[in-house]
């Protein structure tokens, strides 16, 4: 048997030491997930060695709705939000900011739940992602004149932007996406390709993509880029680099962020519900990959009744601002500017 006062030593001793391996752990996990020194966090890391980006724009976080939201914001001027479609970031805006910014303060957001925004809002309806974003945009930066431009499924969060809130929006940019809604509902609109139909299935493709996320990426951008086989072509070239391929498959590799993207299409019923119910007179550019002009003009030219301008891109599919950036450019500023 040990004596009284040797038993008290012991659990003296044992409690100092349970409290130094427990800091010694916290200081180990800090270490561990923090970046060394020298080292860009991973959202930082795609642009930390462009001098266009650190001479202009930065990086931001801020809580919209108890969702982090993370934007990418720089120059000066009259304010344009950049948002995008899947599967994507704000990343996916870059070859046209640096321009745009000579002349406007810009905003490029990571949609709720994606990119290097985290939490979990209350749905990935459209017309609830456009709240998130007027949230931050309105609410938290102060921007009540917004000139909104969104992309793929991003356009229609900027329609439900400017039909929501059209004291907010200055101006509207919709690339590239047949309006779900009166003129093509849920089961057409999942007709259209594979990929719509896919990743409407609840659990599915999270299970088939798994983790093959940059393999799934690498092989699906070039199914919709120019000549690719979505548009009837046999082209297996993608417009993206190694590098931005590596970019978006590092945010859509979070299981949340993955099945976020999958969402945006599994929320086609009620985004057609919603846009029955919505409709903007907020000027408008339209603009889509070459040939397709007039099939997304018919979608959205009942619920946008202001269009001021509508062109195709030559030699684009649907990924615009990657195939033809200079053109996009110019548009962009020719309609943001007048």
């Amino acid at each position: 048997m040990i004596p009284a006062p040797w038993r008290r030593s012991l659990r003296s001793a044992w409690t100092a030491a349970a409290a130094a391996l427990a800091l010694l752990l916290a200081i180990c996990a800090a270490a561990c997930s923090a970046p060394a020194a020298g080292e860009a966090p991973p959202y930082a890391a795609a642009t930390r060695d462009d001098p266009r980006f650190t001479k202009t724009f930065r990086h931001e976080f801020a809580d919209a709705g108890g969702v982090r939201m993370h934007y990418v914001t720089g120059g000066s001027g009259p304010p344009v939000v950049l948002l995008h479609g899947w599967p994507q970031t704000w990343f996916g805006w870059w070859a046209v900011m640096p321009a745009l910014a000579e002349h406007h303060t810009v905003y490029a957001v990571d949609l709720p739940g994606l990119g290097d925004s985290t939490g979990s809002p209350t749905g990935y309806d459209k017309a609830t992602l456009a709240r998130y974003v007027h949230t931050l945009i309105a609410g938290r930066l102060g921007v009540r004149d917004a000139r909104v431009i969104g992309h793929d499924l991003g356009a229609a969060v900027a329609f439900q932007y400017a039909a929501q809130f059209p004291a907010d929006t200055a101006r509207l940019g919709y690339l590239d996406l047949p309006l779900p809604g009166p003129a093509i509902d849920g089961p057409k609109y999942r007709s259209l390709s594979w990929h719509i139909a896919f990743h409407s299935q609840r659990r599915i493709p999270e299970t088939v993509v798994g983790d093959d996320v940059r393999e799934y990426l690498a092989l699906f951008y070039p199914q919709v880029s120019f000549g690719g086989t979505a548009f009837g072509g046999t082209s297996d070239r993608s417009p993206f680099t190694e590098a931005e391929i590596d970019e978006y498959a590092r945010t859509y590799r979070r299981p949340k962020a993955l099945s976020g993207g999958f969402d945006l299409y599994r929320a086609l019923d009620k985004d057609v519900r919603d846009t029955v119910a919505a409709a903007t007179r907020v000027p408008t550019l339209l603009m889509t990959a070459q040939g397709q002009l007039a099939p997304v003009r018919a979608t959205a030219a009942p619920r946008m009744t202001n269009i001021v301008r509508a062109v195709d891109v030559p030699n684009a599919g649907h990924w615009l601002v990657e195939e033809n950036p200079r053109f996009v450019t110019a548009e962009l500023l020719r309609f943001l500017d007048g």
